[in-house]
C-alpha cells in the first residue's frame, strides 16, 4: 500500500481551482494510483472535516464557499439551472421557489442534499441549451428559462400562473425566435402571444 502525507495532499487540494470535486478529478489531482490508498485518503479527507461527501464519488471542499446553485449544477450533468428558479434568478416570478430547479438530457429526476431538494426535468436535446454562466453557475438566459417553463407546462408537468410573472424582464423578440428555433408546439405559442406583449 502508498504511503501519504496527508498535510501535502490537503495543500495540494486546496491549491486546486475546484469547490466541487468527483472521485475521477480527485484521484488525478492526489496522483493516487492504488485504490485502497486513495479511499484510506478520502476517509482521511473526511473525518478531518477537509472534504464533505454529497454523494457517493461526490464531495465539497471545506474551505470554499459554494451555493446551491452550483451544488445543483454539480449533482446532475449535464445540466443547467431552469424553470422556476432560473425565472426567480432574473427577476420574473417573485416567488422564490422551495426546490432548485433544472433541466437535462438525462432522465427526470429528484435528489436532495443538506434539507434542499433538487429537481431535474428532462428534454430532449434539441430544447437542451441557451443559458449562460455566471459566477461559476450554468443558468438559462431569461427567455429560454420562460420558454422551458412553458414547455413543461404544455406537457402538464408544471403550472403556469401569468399573473406571478413580470415579463417586462423578457426581450420578446429574443423570446419568440427561440421559440421558431425550437419549432414551439400551439399550445406555448398560443400563451405567449397572449401573455408576451
Amino acid at each position: 500500500m502508498e504511503s501519504y502525507n496527508l498535510s501535502l495532499l490537503t495543500k495540494r487540494l486546496f491549491e486546486s481551482e475546484f469547490n466541487l470535486i468527483s472521485s475521477k478529478t480527485l484521484r488525478e489531482i492526489l496522483g493516487v494510483k492504488n485504490e485502497r490508498t486513495y479511499y484510506r485518503i478520502v476517509n482521511d479527507f473526511i473525518s478531518n472535516e477537509i472534504l464533505v461527501r454529497i454523494e457517493k464519488d461526490k464531495y465539497y471542499i471545506t474551505n470554499r464557499a459554494i451555493d446551491t446553485f452550483e451544488i445543483a449544477n454539480f449533482l446532475y450533468q449535464p445540466s443547467y439551472i431552469s424553470l422556476e428558479t432560473a425565472l426567480n434568478y432574473w427577476g420574473i416570478l417573485s416567488q422564490f421557489p422551495f426546490e432548485i430547479t433544472s433541466v437535462t438530457v438525462k432522465k427526470s429526476i429528484i435528489k436532495n442534499y443538506n434539507e434542499k431538494k433538487y429537481s431535474y426535468g428532462h428534454v430532449a436535446s434539441k430544447y437542451f441549451g441557451m443559458f449562460t454562466k455566471k459566477n461559476n453557475i450554468l443558468i438559462a438566459l431569461p427567455e429560454k428559462a420562460l420558454f422551458d417553463q412553458l414547455y413543461f407546462a404544455s406537457k402538464g408537468i408544471k403550472l403556469i400562473d401569468f399573473d406571478e410573472y413580470d415579463l417586462s424582464h423578457i426581450n420578446r423578440k429574443t423570446f419568440f425566435e427561440i421559440c421558431h428555433r425550437l419549432n414551439a408546439n400551439k399550445e406555448i405559442i398560443n400563451l405567449s402571444k397572449k401573455y408576451i406583449k
